[in-house]
């Protein structure tokens, strides 16, 4: 769930990232297109991304049971950082000098990172990881309510209205509405969807105002999630204190989710953006909440009635109609 938005292709125009596709700032370098392998290379990567970002939402549900959100948001954010600093020393790339870039991406950090990672960690306090990936896959909904508002470029559709009332049905479903929201948590919904509100915000932002920087994806998103690291730790002490114990189980989700799920997947994701194009690499999208609710159910024990998966399939259907685009005649 923390992938980044990528080159400003001419679908990331009109796609918002999904939690795997929000690390990093839109840039304006366009990708470099690797040679087209002869091998089945690239399923196999695309498969694992998928998994590592499906799994997420149960690492912050394990990794919650032994710290705090915030302890649990930090030490993730510090993960990934360390992890794409390093990589950038690997490259040996410099972080954006301009005071305005960094600028901006304090803001981007904040949104894109700090406030959804911590509203979907309190979230898991009160609600199944199953939801909580459910949740997420609303992003694509948001993003096109707000791209209307903001981006003059975009302007609705009748199948793109028809999917965003499509997908909020399947909000209503998943939330059995017909029952009163009976045995939902409501505080916990209602920040999930407002963590995934966030990833539509912080597209929306990063695209009016670091669209064309002429950086690399990996040292933007570095210097991102090490704002987003230093944001979290300023004010962490007025939410949380330091751990008392670090329980295993905890500890390796923190680790898991911080270095694989917010640090190699974004490298992992651009490959396959270059090498396949946005377009196959963001179906990616579609399948997180599936794998979030099998390990949900088949690892965490969770119930699973039979309107949470009908839900989801109305609220994916939704979204991809959403991001689809209307025939050229002729």
């Amino acid at each position: 769930m923390s992938t980044a938005t990528g080159p400003d292709t001419a679908a990331a125009r009109t796609t918002p990232p999904s939690p795997a596709t929000t690390d990093a700032p839109v840039t304006g370098k366009a990708p470099v297109r690797l040679a087209r392998r002869r091998t089945l290379g690239w399923p196999v990567r695309f498969a694992l991304l998928c998994l590592v970002w499906g799994f997420s939402f149960l690492f912050i549900k394990v990794g919650t049971q032994g710290f705090t959100p915030v302890q649990f948001t930090l030490g993730r954010l510090a993960c990934g950082a360390l992890v794409l600093l390093v990589i950038l020393a690997i490259r040996r790339e410099r972080l954006p000098r301009s005071p305005r870039i960094w600028g901006h991406l304090t803001v981007a950090a904040f949104i894109l990172n700090v406030l959804p990672f911590t509203l979907f960690a309190y979230a898991e306090t009160t609600i199944p990881s199953t939801l909580a990936g459910i949740c997420n896959a609303t992003s694509p909904l948001w993003g096109m309510v707000l791209s209307v508002v903001a981006l003059s470029e975009d302007r609705p559709t009748r199948r793109r209205v028809a999917g965003l009332g499509l997908g909020f049905l399947g909000v209503l479903t998943v939330l059995g509405a017909w029952q009163g929201f009976s045995g939902t948590d409501m505080a916990g919904t209602a920040m999930a969807l407002g963590a995934s509100l966030c990833y539509a915000i912080g597209w929306i932002y990063v695209r009016r105002t670091l669209a064309g920087v002429d950086h690399s994806p990996v040292a933007m998103t570095g210097t991102q999630l090490l704002l987003a690291t230093l944001e979290l730790a300023v004010v962490a002490p007025l939410f949380t204190s330091l751990p008392t114990s670090f329980p295993i189980a905890p500890l390796l989700c923190v680790f898991a989710l911080g270095a694989l799920g917010t640090g190699f997947a974004f490298v992992l994701q651009y490959r396959l953006v270059a090498e396949i194009g946005p377009t196959t690499a963001q179906m990616c999208t579609y399948f997180i909440p599936v794998i979030a609710t099998a390990a949900g159910v088949a690892l965490l024990d969770e119930q699973l009635s039979w309107n949470t998966p009908v839900g989801a399939l109305i609220i994916l259907a939704g979204a991809a109609l959403t991001q689809s685009k209307p025939r050229r005649k002729g």
